[in-house]
């Protein structure tokens, strides 16, 4: 079977090893070819190709069986670029299915309909994250949340599935919308591998962790003034934050603000998941503050570890965070994650950190992987009955 993957993950494209690169490294096994298309991205060299009628494109190959096309346009012509270089792959592969992951605004899933509608291979929309829902960072991701009232029903009109990541709030976020109930599927995309993320016995060297990318919508600014409420109340936290994005000049500039420097920690990326499945284990405590996410995975892969996690209700989350049994939720303010950042202190944190591990056994990278393969491959079956 082949598979045609619509993509707005640039990583493959820039000749980066991220959470995608290691999904497609165990997802291909289950594919005889695998051609991914995604935006432009300019920081890269490409293989030229003779395979394709268009002789002037450019691929990737990741694995043996994966390949990778940029457009070379601007992301504007994203769905243009979609139905162009689709047609050209089809004709030379002939796929079995599509896949298309949709956020706004909207590029991927308009270029899968049209392209749909030239070479009619069933398709299964996927999104991983609503922006903007259950709050929105800033106007921009207010603006995208009201775009899927304008763009859903369209994008999903033609799909075979709708594919979502969490069971209860996307899901209910697209009913309101219009979405058949019927047409959505909950296929998780949280792959943890077990070998890796698991307790090990080190010193404690952080009170409170932090791993994600520093944008707006993971909400950060509210974690460090948690911290600063804490200072004041004469609870001198140590906080290690994993990750990178465009707000860390922010950050730091409110880490100097509140005279945090000696309490907070930004160490960037690290370079290997042992590196962070290490510092997971020398933490206490993780802390995930986001406004909206579809997992984040980041906080399964602490719970695997056997870390507590205080967190809001966001994506995933709500499916398997029993609150005070194996994690424990905040809300969306810094007095209330100051509070409940002490309250599971209070706690006998060892039973929550192990039950926290037993939740998400059911993660299993291999297994989660197989799992997505055998449900894209039913519905290729039920297509062809």
């Amino acid at each position: 079977m082949k598979l045609l993957m619509i993509s707005g993950d640039r990583s493959l494209a820039a000749g980066k090893r991220g959470a995608f690169y290691y999904m497609l490294e165990e997802f291909r096994k289950y594919w005889e070819r695998v051609d991914i298309v995604c935006p432009q991205v300019t920081s890269y060299k490409l293989q030229d190709t003779n395979k394709l009628q268009d002789t002037s494109s450019k691929y990737r190959k990741v694995f043996d069986n994966v390949y990778v096309h940029p457009s070379s346009q601007a992301i504007i012509f994203q769905p243009w670029f979609i139905l162009r270089k689709g047609q050209e792959l089809h004709k030379e592969h002939q796929y079995d299915l599509m896949t298309v992951h949709e956020y706004p605004p909207f590029y991927n899933g308009i270029g899968a309909r049209w392209l749909y509608n030239k070479i009619k291979v069933p398709y299964v929309i996927e999104f991983h994250h609503i922006v903007g829902y259950p709050k929105a960072a800033d106007l921009k991701e207010a603006f995208y949340r009201f775009l899927y009232k304008i763009f859903v029903k369209y994008v999903c009109a033609k799909a075979k599935v709708v594919r979502v990541v969490n069971q209860k709030q996307t899901s209910g976020f697209l009913k309101k919308l219009g979405i058949s109930e019927d047409k959505i599927k909950n296929i998780g995309s949280q792959y943890i591998d077990l070998e890796v993320f698991k307790p090990v016995d080190v010193e404690k060297k952080y009170d409170l962790v932090f791993a994600g990318r520093l944008a707006k919508n993971k909400n950060v600014k509210m974690l460090i003034e948690a911290l600063k409420i804490l200072k004041d109340r004469g609870k001198d936290l140590k906080c290690t934050i994993i990750g990178d994005g465009p707000e860390k000049e922010n950050y730091q500039l409110s880490i100097i603000n509140y005279q945090l420097q000696d309490s907070i920690k930004l160490t960037g990326w690290l370079p290997t998941a042992e590196d962070v499945a290490k510092t997971y284990n020398q933490s206490r405590l993780f802390v995930m503050p986001s406004l909206n996410e579809g997992g984040p995975r980041v906080c399964l892969e602490a719970m695997a570890c056997g870390v507590p996690v205080v967190t809001t209700r966001v994506g995933v989350m709500i499916d398997v965070i029993k609150d005070g049994v194996n994690g424990m939720f905040c809300g969306w303010d810094a007095e209330d994650l100051a509070d409940k950042i002490m309250k599971i202190r209070e706690y006998e944190n060892m039973k929550i950190g192990e039950a926290a591990r037993k939740t998400v056994m059911r993660f299993e990278r291999k297994e989660m992987i197989r799992n997505l393969a055998g449900e894209y491959q039913e519905i290729i079956n039920k297509v062809d009955e």
